[in-house]
C-alpha cells in the first residue's frame, strides 16, 4: 500500500463516537477470555492471545475496508499456526519462531494485497470452506479434551483422541469436569436472558472462576502455565533463521485467515455504504500481522465471532476495532494478572461451546451440499477429513486444490457449441447442424471460458465437413472468451481451419477482443488461420459478427457465383 494511499486512508476516517468506545471495550473484554482460550489450543502461551488482540486489533481496523471486521486471533490461524511450527521443527512456545512466522504470513498478506489479487478466495468453494470450518470445530473440542477432563490423550489423531479420552473415564478429573460443565451451564442459561446474551461468555468466564477460587477447586489454571504481567508485550525481534522453514505454512496461515475475511466482508457490510475491497483487507491484515509479529501476538485475521461481538454491541465504524485494540492494552495494564486465577477447564468449558457453535452455524450449509450437490459434497467431506487427519497447513492447500478440480469440472461440463441464426429480429441460439452445409454459412458460439479441458466436448459436437462438394464458410463468435484462451483450444481451431480448407470451407473468428488478437497473433495462430479470417470486436455487441457475415457472403458469391442458400444458418 503506498504511502499517499495510506494517508488518504487517514483523512477520510471519520470522527470516533462514544458507540464505538463502548462496544470497543465490550470487544476487548470478551477478547480476554477468547484469546486465551484459542491460544490455549494451539498449544501456546494463553498471555499470545491477549497481545494477539492489541496492536493487531488496532492496525487491522485502521486501514481495513471492511470497516467492521475485527483483526485477531481465531481458532482456526491458531491451530494452523501450532501445526506449521511444529512441522517445520520449531519450538511453539519460542517468540522468536512465532515473531517471525507472523511477520511471514504479514508478508504474505501485504503482497497478496498489493496485487490485488482478492479474487482468488472467490475460488475457493463454500463446500470446501464448509468442510473446513467443521473440521476446526472438531479441532477444537478435541483439543481441549484435557482441560475439560483432566485427562491428556497421548495420540495426535484428532479422532483417536475422543476414542482414548472416552476409554479412560476412571482417569478423569471430577473438579475439572465440573468446573467445565459448570461453565456451559451458565453459558446456556444466559442464552434464554436476551439483555445479557451477548456477554453470556464473558459472565460465565468471570462466574464460574469465582465460584471454583472460593471454593478452592483443584483444577489447573492460567497462571499454572504462565505468568501475565501487568505490561505492554515486549518487543520482540523474529528468529530469520527460521523464515526458510516456515515459507509455506506462512502462505497457508494467510489463506485461512483471507477467507474468513472474505467470509466476514459478505456478511458484515460498512455501514456508510462504500463498497468493501477483499485486496484492501489483505492488505489491512498484513500490516496488522507486520506490528503485530514484533509486539508478542500471533498471527492474526478476520474474526466473525470478535465481529458479531462488535456489532452487536453497537458499533458504527472502524473506530470500534480501534478502540477494541486500546482497551485491552489498558485492561491488561491495570489488571492483567488477574487473568492467572482462571482455570483451565473453564477456558476448555467455553471452547467446546465455540466449537459446536461452529458447527451449528455451518450445519445449514452441510445438508444443503449434501442434497443438492454431489460433487461439492465430495469436495466438502475430504476437506473435512484433510483437516482432522492431516497438518492444517495441508487441508487448507488441500482444499483449494480440490476447490480448483470442482472448477474446472463445472467449467468443461458447461462448455457448449451452439449456432447462430440469422433473421428479420436479429440472431438467434440453437443446436449446431451434424454437418455443415455446402455453399452456406454457418454461425457458431462457444459458450465457455476457453478452459483447456473444455476443447474435448468442444470437438465432439463440431460440425462435419459437407457431405457435397462446394465453398462453405464457418464463422466462431469468440466475443465472450477471454482474452488469451488456452493453447489446446488454438491447437484445435488451428486442425479445423486446416480440415476446412481441404474441404474447401473457409473458418474465420469473430469478434475478437484487441488483446487476444495480440495473442493469437504471437502464438501463430491468426497467421494459420489468414488475417482476412481474424474479425476485430467493435462496440456493438454484434458488429464483428455482422463484418464477418458479410465478408463470407462476398467470399461465397466471387468464388463460386452463388450465396448461401435461404435455408443457411
Amino acid at each position: 500500500m503506498a504511502v499517499s494511499a495510506i494517508m488518504r486512508r487517514i483523512r477520510n476516517i471519520s470522527r470516533p463516537r462514544p458507540a464505538d468506545a463502548v462496544s470497543g471495550l465490550v470487544t476487548a473484554l470478551f477478547s480476554i477470555p477468547e484469546g486465551m482460550a484459542y491460544a490455549s489450543i494451539g498449544g501456546f502461551n494463553p498471555v499470545s492471545g491477549l497481545y494477539s488482540g492489541m496492536l493487531s486489533t488496532l492496525v487491522g481496523s485502521m486501514f481495513a475496508r471492511t470497516a467492521l471486521m475485527v483483526t485477531t486471533l481465531t481458532s482456526a490461524i491458531a491451530l494452523s499456526s501450532q501445526s506449521v511450527l511444529s512441522s517445520a521443527g520449531l519450538d511453539p512456545h519460542d517468540v522468536g519462531n512465532i515473531a517471525m512466522l507472523t511477520v511471514a504470513v504479514g508478508a504474505v498478506m501485504l503482497v497478496m494485497g498489493l496485487l490485488r489479487v482478492g479474487a482468488i478466495m472467490d475460488f475457493v468453494s463454500s463446500a470446501v470452506m464448509t468442510g473446513f470450518t467443521v473440521g476446526i470445530a472438531v479441532q477444537i473440542v478435541a483439543g481441549v479434551l484435557g482441560d475439560v477432563t483432566g485427562y491428556d490423550p497421548e495420540r495426535h489423531n484428532t479422532v483417536v483422541k475422543f476414542v482414548e479420552v472416552l476409554g479412560h473415564v476412571p482417569q478423569w478429573s471430577g473438579a475439572s469436569v465440573a468446573v467445565a460443565l459448570g461453565t456451559v451451564a451458565v453459558w446456556g442459561v444466559l442464552q434464554f436472558v436476551r439483555p445479557v446474551k451477548s456477554y453470556a461468555t464473558l459472565i460465565a468466564l468471570v462466574a464460574v472462576t469465582a465460584v471454583a477460587a472460593v471454593t478452592g477447586a483443584d483444577t489447573e489454571t492460567v497462571g499454572d502455565i504462565a505468568k501475565v504481567p501487568n505490561s505492554l508485550p515486549p518487543f520482540t525481534f523474529p528468529d530469520l533463521s527460521a523464515f526458510p522453514n516456515l515459507v509455506l505454512g506462512a502462505f497457508a496461515i494467510a489463506l485461512v485467515g483471507l477467507a474468513q475475511a472474505a467470509g466476514i466482508s459478505a456478511a458484515v457490510p460498512n455501514p456508510d455504504g462504500s463498497k468493501a475491497s477483499a485486496s484492501g483487507d489483505f492488505s489491512a491484515q498484513g500490516a496488522a500481522n507486520i506490528v503485530g509479529g514484533f509486539f508478542g501476538s500471533l498471527p492474526t485475521g478476520g474474526s466473525l465471532s470478535r465481529t458479531g461481538v462488535a456489532v452487536s454491541a453497537g458499533a458504527t465504524s472502524r473506530w470500534a476495532g480501534v478502540f477494541a485494540g486500546a482497551w485491552l492494552v489498558v485492561l491488561v495494564l491495570i489488571a492483567g494478572a488477574a487473568a492467572q486465577i482462571i482455570p483451565m477447564p473453564v477456558i476448555g468449558g467455553l471452547l467446546f461451546v465455540i466449537g459446536f457453535e461452529l458447527i451449528q452455524g455451518r450445519w445449514a450449509d452441510v445438508t444443503l451440499v449434501l442434497r443438492t450437490a454431489p460433487l461439492s459434497a465430495v469436495a466438502m467431506v475430504a476437506t473435512f477429513l484433510a483437516t482432522t487427519q492431516i497438518p492444517l497447513q495441508y487441508a487448507i492447500l488441500v482444499g483449494a486444490g480440490i476447490s480448483l478440480v470442482l472448477y474446472c469440472v463445472q467449467a468443461a461440463r458447461s462448455a457448449r457449441l451452439l449456432a447462430l441464426v440469422r433473421d428479420d429480429e436479429g440472431w438467434r441460439l440453437e443446436e449446431p447442424p451434424k454437418t455443415l452445409p455446402a455453399n452456406g454459412i454457418t454461425v457458431l458460439y462457444y459458450a465457455g471460458v476457453a478452459l483447456f479441458a473444455e476443447v474435448p466436448r468442444i470437438s465432439e459436437t463440431w460440425p462435419a465437413p459437407p457431405s457435397a462438394p462446394g465453398r462453405f464458410v464457418v464463422i466462431l463468435n469468440v466475443r465472450v472468451l477471454p482474452d488469451v484462451p488456452s493453447a489446446t483450444l488454438q491447437k484445435l481451431l488451428r486442425a479445423k481451419a486446416e480440415a476446412l480448407r481441404k474441404s474447401g470451407g473457409r473458418l474465420m473468428l469473430a469478434g475478437v477482443s484487441p488483446a487476444m488478437i495480440d495473442a493469437v497473433t504471437r502464438a501463430g495462430l491468426v497467421r494459420a488461420l489468414g488475417e482476412e479470417n481474424v474479425v476485430p470486436a467493435s462496440r456493438h455487441v454484434f458488429g464483428g459478427l455482422d463484418t464477418a457475415y458479410a465478408d463470407a457472403q462476398r467470399w461465397l458469391v466471387e468464388t463460386d457465383g452463388n450465396g448461401p442458400d435461404a435455408g443457411t444458418s
